[in-house]
């Protein structure tokens, strides 16, 4: 505990009823975090008691190791995760009382495209003759009328204007992914939200189990929430306030996605006598630095009143170029990485951050004439490249049998098997009582009978006995 401020300590120590943390840009709001889990457990809350919300699982893996090496002890039995992770489980467990079966299939963005562009093909959607959007803007749209908690009509007009006429269609469309989805046990990113949040809405038995569960529940990055977010934390906190926010107003960038800015500022609303403790000492910047992004902050119309200090010497200035267009931002960028070069600066030292991967084009050509060696960071994550797309179809219709998706992905792998036929058998196998032996009695073209046959007995070697991944991997 020597090691926390004084601030720190006050978050890290108050254990009862709401907190707001806003804790500024490098201000040790990570190590407040995981010191706080720590004190929790060496102060009797059982750790399965409490709940760590964060945006990504690694950040929740980390902090529960860091606390776990405070404790000499393991934090494996905290729930720690994203909120779609922690949906994830907390709907196999009790998603019964909306209908939900526990082995519904997770699918990606990609996947949800997929169906769209199903549905416009069924549905006599779009065509050389007609300006339909494409899938990836219809799913843009029903994605965002969800994480804003809009009405899909609405964001239409108010962010898809030229889109307007096709608004009937569209409707459509969205009511069909839905069934869809349902008819077929599968679940989108934002239906593991929606329906968490419908779970603890619709079943007092439920969200009383699941807020007993969680006697305390801590939010990272609380800026970012959405509504639906936001209101999922009040709905699992009904019968104690202990939940601890930490974020900063600050530094809301995802209002594009549905993130709403709002939620941090009416946190103290939402929670009655919520106390509020600032982080403003910085740890990774020059006050320089800080005194510019402090200027910066004031003039913002609604706001947490902070100023962000650092005991940190420097005397290097920020500087800001402004560049007729991106050529000549790639220029200048290439000029000061010769001029850093030159002054011995390891190349391997020398970043570039951009906004989005698509940015980096322009410099990315300047660097290549001007002979600049560059590593580019960032891309598909594993589990979106197209082969473990295609390795992960065959666990998920052995767990999840009614998975069409991942059938007709399936069966689009076997050589002569074009989209037309794979759609039949899917018909045939999805309708029938058991889709397996319905795949095995199947008639099958010359061309491609040999292709079916290591297919049935694929399946047959996969639900033959239990098997580790690993040893699914191989199999497959």
């Amino acid at each position: 505990m020597t090691e926390l401020n004084d601030a720190q300590y006050e978050a890290v120590t108050t254990v009862d009823g709401p907190v707001l943390v806003i804790a500024g840009a490098g201000s040790g709001k990570t190590r407040t975090l995981v010191y706080r889990v720590a004190y929790l457990m060496q102060h009797g809350v059982p750790p399965e008691k409490i709940l760590l919300l964060t945006f990504t699982r690694k950040a929740a893996q980390e902090m529960l190791w860091r606390s776990g090496r405070l404790l000499n002890d393991t934090c494996s039995r905290v729930v720690g995760g994203t909120f779609h992770g922690t949906a994830n489980m907390l709907l196999r467990r009790y998603g019964s009382c909306l209908g939900f079966a526990s082995n519904f299939t997770i699918i990606d963005r990609a996947d949800a495209e997929g169906i769209i562009n199903l549905l416009k093909s069924s549905l006599g959607l779009g065509g050389a003759s007609k300006q339909f959007p494409s899938k990836r803007v219809l799913i843009s749209i029903i994605s965002g009328a969800v994480n804003k908690s809009m009405d899909l009509e609405d964001l239409v007009f108010e962010q898809y204007t030229h889109l307007s006429e096709h608004l009937d269609d569209i409707l459509s469309l969205q009511r069909h992914y839905q069934e869809f989805k349902r008819d077929n046990g599968l679940m989108d990113y934002d239906d593991l939200l929606v329906n968490w949040k419908r779970m603890l809405q619709e079943s007092a038995e439920v969200r009383r189990s699941i807020s007993e569960r969680f006697s305390h529940i801590m939010v990272d990055e609380y800026q970012d929430t959405n509504l639906i977010q936001a209101d999922i934390v009040r709905l699992a906190a009904s019968t104690h306030d202990n939940v601890m926010a930490v974020g900063d107003d600050a530094q809301s960038i995802y209002s594009f996605r549905g993130a709403d800015f709002y939620n941090i500022m009416r946190f103290p609303k939402v929670f009655a006598n919520t106390r509020i403790i600032k982080l403003e000492e910085n740890y990774r910047s020059t006050q320089p630095i800080l005194s510019l992004t402090n200027d910066i902050i004031r003039n913002a119309a609604e706001k947490y009143t902070k100023t962000l200090f650092s005991r940190t010497e420097g005397g290097v200035r920020p500087c800001v170029f402004a560049g007729r267009d991106e050529r000549e931002e790639a220029l200048f960028v290439i000029r000061r990485v010769r001029e850093l070069l030159a002054q011995g600066t390891p190349i391997e030292e020398i970043a570039v951050l951009f906004r989005s991967g698509f940015h980096s084009y322009r410099l990315e050509l300047e660097l290549g004439g001007a002979g600049v060696d560059f590593e580019k960071r960032g891309g598909l994550k594993l589990t979106e490249s197209a082969h473990m797309k295609d390795f992960l179809s065959f666990l998920r219709v052995v767990a999840n049998p009614r998975d069409s998706l991942s059938w007709n992905r399936i069966l689009l792998q076997l050589d002569k098997v074009g989209p037309k036929t794979a759609q039949k058998i899917t018909e045939t196998v999805m309708t029938a009582g058991d889709p397996f032996q319905a795949l095995a009695g199947h008639p099958a073209g010359k061309s491609w009978r040999q292709g079916l046959d290591r297919l049935n007995q694929l399946f047959a070697d996969l639900r033959g006995r239990e098997r580790s991944l690993p040893e699914l991997y191989e199999v497959v």
